[in-house]
């Protein structure tokens, strides 16, 4: 089952970002939860692990710029993502410098866009996990560098494709 947690001030908008999701992600096993107060997700977030977060960037208690750099800090491996009416530049570039914020969603968001942003961001957090996995199976003390980590990955989703045969003049024989 894959959790998604959102966050908005207002409840109506919630609920229909709720419904949109299960009609368009109907295939996919999703349990979501709303919440109209960033501290009460943030103490959820410590309880129960989450694969994605969306929240609004206009909220009275705490921006979503706030909320989702906290949560970078609880929660690493939850993909974050914002939901936003607003256009302005400083908007986009201090949600992605600050909470490294995944993909922004407009308000009011199209069906087709949100069903392709959750799927890719489900599919973030699958590399995200698997990346982790890769890093804690490396021996002790090696520390392996981001190319590391993806060609563990890929090594691991199609074996034998990092194994390169060469001929004696050092050109590759497939």
């Amino acid at each position: 089952m894959r959790r998604i947690l959102l966050l908005d001030d207002e409840l109506n908008v919630l609920m229909a970002l709720q419904r949109s999701m299960r009609a368009q992600l109907k295939h996919l096993d999703l349990d979501t939860e709303i919440f109209t107060n960033p501290y009460e997700a943030l103490e959820r977030i410590c309880v129960c692990e989450f694969d994605v977060a969306i929240s609004d960037y206009h909220m009275p208690q705490m921006s979503g710029v706030a909320f989702l750099q906290a949560l970078k800090d609880v929660a690493p491996n939850t993909v974050r993502m914002m939901l936003t009416a607003s256009t302005e530049f400083e908007t986009a570039m201090s949600a992605i410098n600050e909470a490294h914020v995944f993909r922004f969603i407009p308000k009011p968001w199209q069906l087709e866009d949100l069903r392709g942003n959750i799927t890719e961001a489900l599919a973030m957090r699958d590399r995200l996990l698997a990346d982790q996995a890769a890093a804690l199976a490396a021996p002790q003390g090696e520390a392996l560098t981001p190319q590391e980590l993806e060609a563990r990955r890929l090594e691991a989703e199609e074996p034998g494709i990092m194994q390169v045969r060469r001929a004696p003049d050092g050109s590759i024989i497939l």
